[in-house]
């Protein structure tokens, strides 16, 4: 008799939404669910540390966070959890197969790997991560991952095997951490077979850390005065420090062509970006790019950039105290 294996994989992304019951910034599938249960204190107001593990560790730490694994179905399971192979490529988190194991996958332990879990169940696993003294410096990724398997039976021969994983970016250095940025360069206008127009954005990460990128174009000042939006973008896009790629936005096919004032927001974590400009759909295909104006309402400054604006401002107040000072003695 001939078998098979099938394997549905979700791994959380940063767009992850309550299903349910299941708890806010979490994924469940197949019956199963985890989530991330700590963030770094000093990572509290960053959504994306409450989503995936991301850190910027020395040589030599160790650090460990917790996640809740839990059955959402009405039946027992057993559920295994392991660290798996990660990688941003292409504009995309992808993850290896099975436990296939990269750098830091191999950094990564669990106080446990195995849970039977009853119906509605939850249990915590303690996850820790020991970076080795000799590690280099950069990012690396990971998953990990719960996973459930209903094996082929005696009256089936198609088995499935369910895992949902929470991300781990892990950036290793001395001193600072790389600042996180990117830049919204251009806009493209198109119009699929379907009819569906779309708005294709070049964007370019320029910081030190990957960024996942989510966000929302809103169109005003259409035809007949017409407004259209806000409208989600579209997948997940990853990009590796350095990467250039598109985010896509699928719009309702009833829109005319224009043309319109596109407003797009784009956000990793705390990091906000806008750009705007003026399109005009094309009937079918892609148009030419459109060079935007952009603004960064939000946007982090760097640590040297922000200690170089705080002692300025510093000897600003220094300078004025001194001036109050002198003005006072002369004036008696």
């Amino acid at each position: 008799m001939c078998t098979a294996i099938v394997v549905v994989a979700l791994c959380v992304s940063a767009t992850a939404t309550s299903y349910g019951a299941t708890p806010p910034n979490s994924h469940r599938n197949g019956g199963i669910g985890i989530r991330l249960l700590d963030a770094p204190v000093s990572r509290r107001d960053d959504p994306r540390a409450h989503v995936y593990i991301v850190d910027f560790l020395a040589p030599g730490t160790t650090i460990s966070r917790r996640v809740e694994v839990s059955n959402t179905s009405a039946t027992r399971q057993s559920i295994q959890v392991y660290a798996g192979a990660a990688s941003v490529k292409d504009a995309t988190f992808g993850f290896g197969e099975g436990s296939t194991p990269d750098e830091l996958s191999t950094w990564i332990s669990f106080d446990r790997t195995v849970l039977d879990l009853a119906p509605s169940a939850k249990a915590d696993v303690l996850v820790t991560i020991r970076v080795p003294r000799p590690a280099s410096s950069g990012e690396r990724y990971a998953v990990i991952w719960a996973q459930a398997a209903a094996l082929p039976s005696a009256t089936g021969n198609i088995g499935i095997i369910n895992r949902v994983g929470v991300r781990v970016y892990l950036d290793i250095g001395a001193g600072g951490e790389p600042p996180s940025d990117f830049r919204i360069e251009n806009i493209t206008p198109g119009r699929r077979p379907g009819g569906e127009p779309e708005v294709f954005a070049r964007v370019r990460n320029i910081g030190g850390r990957a960024v996942d990128l989510s966000g929302s174009l809103t169109l005003s000042n259409g035809p007949g005065s017409l407004s259209a939006g806000p409208f989600d973008v579209a997948g997940d896009t990853t990009l590796a420090p350095g990467d250039v790629g598109p985010t896509v936005v699928v719009l309702d096919r009833r829109l005319p062509n224009g043309p319109w004032h596109a407003h797009l927001e784009l956000s990793s974590g705390l990091i906000h970006r806008t750009a705007d400009a003026v399109i005009k759909f094309p009937a079918v295909g892609v148009g030419p790019p459109v060079v935007v104006q952009s603004s960064t309402p939000g946007g982090l400054l760097s640590g040297p950039l922000m200690l170089i604006l705080l002692s300025l401002a510093c000897a600003g107040l220094l300078a004025f105290g001194v001036r109050a000072v002198v003005r006072r003695r002369r004036s008696r």
